[in-house]
């Protein structure tokens, strides 16, 4: 299951994460996101341990997508060592993360 971030636990989850971290900005309203959500769900099941995956609901939680100029969703952001290293803004298919989480791994 995605781990749920917010502007609160962001710093800890993402910044400060010895492991990938692959960010879904999302919101409730969104078409495209819950298209998005269950390849996300599923790549935090498959990376458990190797990465880390989660998501930010950008209606509740806007200080970061306003920091990373997320203006788009859904927008998924891929980190390494506190640095987005990877973007992808709107649907992709899922090997369009993984690729991006493997490269680091």
């Amino acid at each position: 299951m995605a781990l749920e971030i917010t502007d609160a636990t962001f710093e800890e989850t993402v910044l400060k994460s010895s492991k990938p971290v692959l960010v879904d900005f999302w919101a409730a309203w969104c078409g495209p996101c819950r298209m998005v959500g269950p390849i996300i769900e599923q790549i935090s099941d498959e990376y458990e341990g190797k990465a880390v995956v989660g998501k930010v609901d950008v209606d509740a939680n806007q200080e970061f997508a306003a920091k990373y100029g997320v203006r788009n969703i859904p927008t998924v952001l891929v980190f390494q060592n506190g640095e987005v290293v990877g973007r992808q803004v709107g649907v992709a298919p899922k090997n369009a993360y993984t690729e991006a989480i493997d490269a680091l791994l």
